[in-house]
């Protein structure tokens, strides 16, 4: 089964456009075509994200909403440290490294994002960096369960 890691975006994206192409690659971990890896990093800053009041203010998050996707990270993701140095791989967003770091922790087959500072190293030490469309592209041309 394929080890992915999904970026910050993807997992905000997914939640604030219930129908686009983040959120059918959320539904695809849920429906056990992957196998998600992600690390405390990842986990503490979709919840910064999630928590910004310009998007409290916009779209209709509760409370309850981050916590139960928090509690369904932790439980039914394969959690890794995420603690790997990967320092001076994203000179322009080094934040973006935690992501990196992830993958190589988890032994990722690939990552997923729509940031264009790892989108622009196109793989990572051999490991793919792709669009959410580019994911999905690539599930569909397998064999699901």
């Amino acid at each position: 089964m394929l080890r992915v890691v999904l970026d910050t975006n993807v997992f905000v994206s997914s939640l604030l456009v219930k129908e686009g192409l983040p959120a059918q690659v959320l539904n695809a971990w849920r429906e056990r075509w992957y196998l998600l890896v992600i690390s405390p990093a990842l986990i503490a800053e979709i919840q910064a994200v999630l928590n910004y009041p310009r998007i409290r203010r916009k779209y209709p998050l509760t409370d309850d909403d981050i916590t139960q996707l928090v509690t369904l990270l932790e439980q039914d993701a394969l959690l890794v440290p995420g603690d790997t140095d990967t320092t001076g791989s994203v000179p322009d967003d080094p934040k973006d490294e935690m992501v990196l770091a992830c993958a190589l922790d988890g032994q990722a087959d690939l990552i997923v994002s729509g940031d264009r500072h790892l989108l622009d190293l196109g793989e990572y030490q051999g490991i793919p960096i792709l669009t959410a469309r580019e994911f999905l592209e690539r599930l569909t041309e397998q064999e699901q369960p």
